[in-house]
This record gives C-alpha cells, structure tokens and sequence, in this order.
C-alpha cells in the first residue's frame, strides 16, 4: 500500500492528504508558476519591473492557485486542474504588471459586482428605479386610469359571480388566459373588504400594483444581464429606468402588460444562463399573461434544440402550459381559443391598417376587432401570416445564435410584429422596449421620444388635459389621437434601415486591406464591432 509520503512524491499521479500535501501542492504550483513567467520574460527579451510586490508579484497569484488543494484534504484531488497561463500586459507610464488569465475568474467577479464602478453603476440606476417605482405608485394611488381599468373591474365583478366559461362566452372583450381572470377574482375579493377601503386601496391601484413591481424588477434583471456580454450603456439603463413610457403605462393606464415583458425578459435571461427549465417555466407564465409571447416560441425552441436541450425547455413549459390551462382546454376549449387565442386586436387604430382607413373606402372603415368586413379580414389574415412566417424564418437563421446575437433576433421579431401588426394598443409599445435597448441604446432613445409623445396626446387627450384621473376613449376623441400613433410606427420601419445601413458600411470598411485608411473608416464610423447593434453574419442575424 502507498504511503502518504509517496503520494505526495508521485503527485499528481497519486492521491494526497493532509497538509503536508496542500504545502507540496503550493510548492510545486510556485516554481512551475515561476519557470513560466521566467520562460515568457525571456521570450520577451525585457524584464517587466514589479509595480507593487504585495499585490502584483507572482508568489502573490500563485498564493490564490495553492488553494486549489483544498480537494486534497478529502482525497478528491481532480486531475484536470490545469494552471492558467499568465500573460503580460503592459501599461502606459511604466505600469507593467502581469495579469493572471483566468476567464472564469473574472466572470465570478464580474457577476458579484466586485467592480468599483460597476457598484457605483449599478447603485444609481436602482436608486433611478426606485425613484420610478414610486412616482407610479403614487401615480396608481390617486387614479383611476383609461377604459381599461374600468373594464377589468367589470370582468372582476362578473368572474367573481359567475364561471370563466360564462364570462368567455357572453363577452367577446374578455381575450385574457386563466391565471389574469384569477388574479382578477382574488384583487376584487380583497377589495370588497371593509379594511381594505379603510386605508384607499382600491381595485384600479391593485390592478396596476404588480405592473408597477415588475417595471422595477426588468431594470434589475437587465442590470444582470449587462454584467454578461450584452454590455447596455450606464446612460441607457438609466434612461430606461426613467423611460415616460413606463410611467404613463405603468402607473396610469391600467393593465396587465408589464408583467408579460417581466416574464419574457426572465425567460431570455435564462436562455443566457444556460438553464432550460427556467426559461420554460418563465416562458409558459409570460404565455398566461398574453398570448403574443407564443410568437417567439420557435425561436426559443431553435435555440435550445441546436444545443440537443430543448427537452428541459419543452417539459417545464408544457407542464406549466398545462396546468394553468387545464380548465378550458377540458371543459371549453373553442370558447378559449376564439377569445383568447384568436385575438387579433383592433382595425385601424395602427400602422397599416391604419391608411388602409385614410383611404375612406367603405369596406375598410370599421373600428373595431370583430364583426368585420371581408376584405378586413383577408388583409389582417395576410398581415398576420407575414409576421409568422418572418417569425419562423428570424428563428431559423438565428438558431445558432448566442448572447447578444440572440436577443437581437428577438428585437428584430418584434420589429416585424409591430410594422405589420393589424392593430396595437397604447401600452403594448412597451413590450418590446428591453429588446430595442439591448439591439441599439440610440435606436431605443428614438422610440422613446416617439412613443412618450405618442402616449402622453392619447392620455392628455382621452383625460379631457391634466392633471389626469380617468381616460376614456369614447369614439368622439378617438381621431383626435390616432394620427398620433403614426409617430412611433414610422420610427420602427426607420429604425431598422438605419441599422441595416450602419451595419453594411462597417462591413465595407472591415473587407478593406488593414491600414490607417481602414482604421480611419472605423473612427469615422463611430463604433466597435462589439458593440454593434447588428451583426451580419450567418448565424446571428435575420438580415442576413
């Protein structure tokens, strides 16, 4: 039998304990540590002075590296631990120093924020958010909001007196899956209570209160997130933590919106981290808000199919899907699927079917999203076999797709929902803002300022002016703030042909021969390739 001396000789063939072996390890670990830099240094042909010995000599890394035999204690000792190699980083004003490469290292730190700036960073945006958080809720407290609000109180009143069936089947307006209905049931439950009137909770703030919650926790996730590679500016968080468009929608309006983007924003991040089931789990709760998240289902499913697992993505989401839908896929599944799944939202309020409108023909001029006209429903059948099938096809170019490149393909899915969408309401322009913000801050800060003045003329409008409490939008104000809505529109077919346009000029200037003509097209160009909000190439944009 091998004695623990001889294990400690014949290291790393053998198994060693104790801390005699922990001091051989660092030992060894030292002069190979040292033979290395040695090797380097003289491969460089000069000698990099030592700044600071304490901190940035290499006894001081290897220290760190000894501590890797801490398995050694347990008779655990994993052969594949490797040394990482160093490498020389010179610095101006003769502040060389040697830099320990360790890739998953830097992620820990990166991820725990040990980052002085980042901390910093990451303190003023959720101070940013919470000062947002709380001009909603005071917003939510002292109002009623849009037709919306008052319409969920009625679904509330009905839901609580009768089934879901019922409700689904004497009310076309009704569009929403089960989990909102019982959210609706139980917030006006609660605030049928004595206490609960007391204190000047009310259904409309309750309604509003987990949209509000879940603005704050989007800004959280994608202060994550840009600790990862998608890198989003400090100046963009800020901006989208302060975004007027999620304080109109959020504290004002009156929906279950924010939630959906919550969900699906948790889902993508998932999909960043790694971790199937997760991304399921999120995806199937986005899907039980509204039912537009099943557009980037394909693209969700291609992703984690070209990693061979989709099966963790696929059962958590169907379990999920299953279990919340269980009731009206067994008892009334075509009542479901015509309020709910078929819902296409309303006839010229925006974008193209908005000028089909302006063009004063008969057969294109009912407000409305059901009971249309033929020739209503082949253009909004047409718009939506469109957005589909470009859905299907981002997916499928993009399957291959990670990190940022992937969540631009998402962006540009979105893109395609919104230019050829039949109709979209006021709030649904904040489902697709995280993605714009990750595709490109400068893109996102062009339909905030369009879609701010868009919302802010609908409710100014809708309110009779300011200060606003309720906005309805009856049928005599309704013209006065739909031509509004063109505004952000034109911004989102803009939008991308300057990105498109952007993207193909670097890509000129990068296939020119290296030299100071080539680097100039760059500084000219503004930009680095990391940060492009497009990349062109095979497996990462739809464009392409």
């Amino acid at each position: 039998m091998t004695s623990w001396k001889e294990s400690v000789r014949l290291w790393p063939w053998g198994t060693a304990f104790g801390w005699l072996a922990e001091l051989e390890y660092s030992r060894r670990v030292t002069r190979l540590c040292h033979c290395r830099l040695r090797r380097m240094i003289n491969s460089a042909g000069t000698t990099p002075p030592i700044v600071n010995p304490g901190l940035n000599s290499s006894a001081h890394l290897c220290a760190h590296i000894a501590n890797a035999a801490g398995p050694c204690r347990s008779g655990r000792l994993d052969r594949s631990i490797t040394l990482k190699m160093f490498r020389l980083s010179s610095l101006t004003d003769g502040n060389d120093h040697i830099r320990f490469q360790n890739h998953e290292g830097t992620e820990a730190a990166r991820t725990l924020g040990m980052n002085p700036n980042r901390d910093l960073r990451a303190t003023c945006i959720i101070a940013l958010a919470l000062v947002a958080l709380t001009l909603k809720l005071a917003i939510a407290y002292n109002t009623i909001g849009t037709n919306d609000a008052v319409v969920f109180y009625g679904f509330a009143k009905v839901l609580s007196q009768h089934s879901l069936e019922w409700t689904y089947q004497h009310s076309r307006y009704f569009n929403h899956p089960p989990l909102t209905a019982y959210y609706l049931r139980g917030i006006y439950a609660l605030t049928e209570q004595p206490w609960c009137q007391d204190i000047g909770i009310h259904f409309p703030f309750l309604l509003r209160f987990p949209g509000i919650i879940a603005d704050f926790l989007v800004v959280v996730v994608l202060l994550r997130m840009s600790k990862t590679d998608l890198r989003i500016p400090t100046w963009a968080l800020a901006l989208f933590a302060l975004s007027p468009v999620s304080l109109m929608v959020s504290g004002f309006h009156g929906n279950t919106d924010p939630v959906m983007v919550l969900l699906l924003v948790c889902a993508v991040w998932m999909c960043l981290q790694n971790r199937p089931a997760l991304a399921g789990l999120f995806f199937a709760l986005s899907c039980q808000i509204k039912i537009v998240p099943l557009l980037f289902l394909p693209a969700l499913v291609l992703f984690w199919w070209s990693q061979n697992r989709s099966r963790g993505f696929l059962i958590s989401g169907a379990v999920t899907t299953c279990i919340l839908w269980l009731d009206p896929m067994m008892n009334f599944p075509m009542l479901f699927a015509k309020n709910v799944l078929a819902y296409g939202s309303y006839w010229g309020m925006w974008g193209i079917t908005y000028l089909f409108r302006l063009t004063g023909l008969t057969e294109f001029s009912r407000l409305s999203f059901f009971d249309l006209e033929p020739a209503q429903d082949v253009v909004i059948s047409l718009l939506k076999v469109m957005i589909v099938a470009a859905a299907l096809w981002i997916a499928w170019r993009n399957r291959h797709a990670r990190g940022p490149a992937f969540v631009q393909s998402l962006a540009y899915t979105w893109l395609v929902f919104f230019v050829f969408a039949p109709g979209v309401c006021p709030q649904y322009l904040i489902w697709l803002a995280p993605f714009i913000l990750i595709l490109s801050p400068t893109f996102y800060t062009c339909m905030l300022v369009a879609s701010s003045a868009f919302l802010f003329a609908f409710y100014n409008i809708t309110s009779g002016g300011l200060p606003w409490s309720v906005a309805l939008s009856t049928d005599e104000v309704r013209e006065r703030w739909i031509s509004w809505s063109l505004l952000p529109w034109i911004v989102l077919i803009i939008g991308p042909i300057a990105l498109w346009r952007r993207a193909q000029m670097l890509r000129i200037v990068q296939t020119r021969p290296s030299g100071a003509s080539s680097a100039a097209g760059i500084v000219r160009l503004g930009t680095r390739r990391s940060a492009l909000p497009l990349d062109f190439s095979d497996t990462s944009s739809p464009c392409s």
